[in-house]
């Protein structure tokens, strides 16, 4: 198991109908890289030096997670996902889309 994989995933939106899920450090670390420029604050810095500190291995894996989490509600794209995606619940239901005569 990669020890840079967070204990549980953070779900952030992206765009209008996109959830991304950050499993682990380096996925924090990209989508705080692209992050837009002028969209950056004081949240998003704390939350950047968490994750390059505990990629350098000096800081809790938990506190890095904790500050993405923090930095993604602060800006109104964290997701909760307290039931299964869409995705995950493929095969339950009506199958084939047909009606029923």
């Amino acid at each position: 198991m990669n020890d840079r994989m967070f204990d549980s995933p953070v779900f952030v939106k992206c765009g209008n109908s996109l959830v991304q899920e950050i499993a682990c450090l380096e996925d924090a670390l990209e989508f705080l890289y692209e992050w837009p420029r002028n969209r950056r604050g004081d949240i998003y810095e704390t939350a950047l030096r968490a994750c390059q500190r505990a990629f350098d291995g000096g800081y809790p894996l938990t506190a890095a997670r904790e500050a993405f989490c923090g930095f993604a509600k602060s800006v109104k794209i964290h997701e909760e996902v307290s039931a299964g995606l869409p995705w995950m619940n493929a095969g339950k239901g009506n199958r084939g889309g047909g009606l029923i005569a």
